[in-house]
């Protein structure tokens, strides 16, 4: 996957561009290979996607790193970090992988599941 792209839109919006992608589906021709995460509500979607949460996932997008290491960088406990990798996980945004460490048994290394992740929010009367 090239891209990732956090969005708000109306339920309309939303159900008008699935019915696009699907008609081209239909149709035989191309589709991008984007994932779209959609939000109704600006302030939903930055609560979601925290401040804290944000700084972990350019961790993550620069490179792949256990969370021991992002809580060290980030200077936040490791629960808490944990808590948030498994969220950012349903949504979709970083990987878990399991990886041998010698000696030391196993180490959980997240990773960003596209290289690029844009936040688009529109504010709508």
């Amino acid at each position: 996957m090239t891209k990732i792209r956090i969005q708000t839109e109306s339920i309309d919006s939303f159900f008008a561009r699935a019915k696009r992608v699907a008609k081209r589906a239909d149709e035989g021709k191309r589709i991008r290979r984007q994932v779209t995460l959609s939000f109704e509500d600006p302030q939903v979607m930055l609560s979601v996607l925290s401040e804290a949460r944000q700084k972990l996932i350019r961790q993550v997008l620069s490179e792949p790193v256990t969370i021991s290491d992002l809580a060290d960088r980030l200077k936040r406990h490791r629960s808490a970090v944990s808590k948030d990798i498994g969220l950012l996980e349903k949504l979709g945004l970083v990987i878990t992988e399991k990886k041998s460490n010698p000696g030391h048994g196993v180490q959980k290394l997240i990773r960003a599941t596209a290289p690029k992740i844009e936040l688009v929010a529109t504010l709508e009367p």
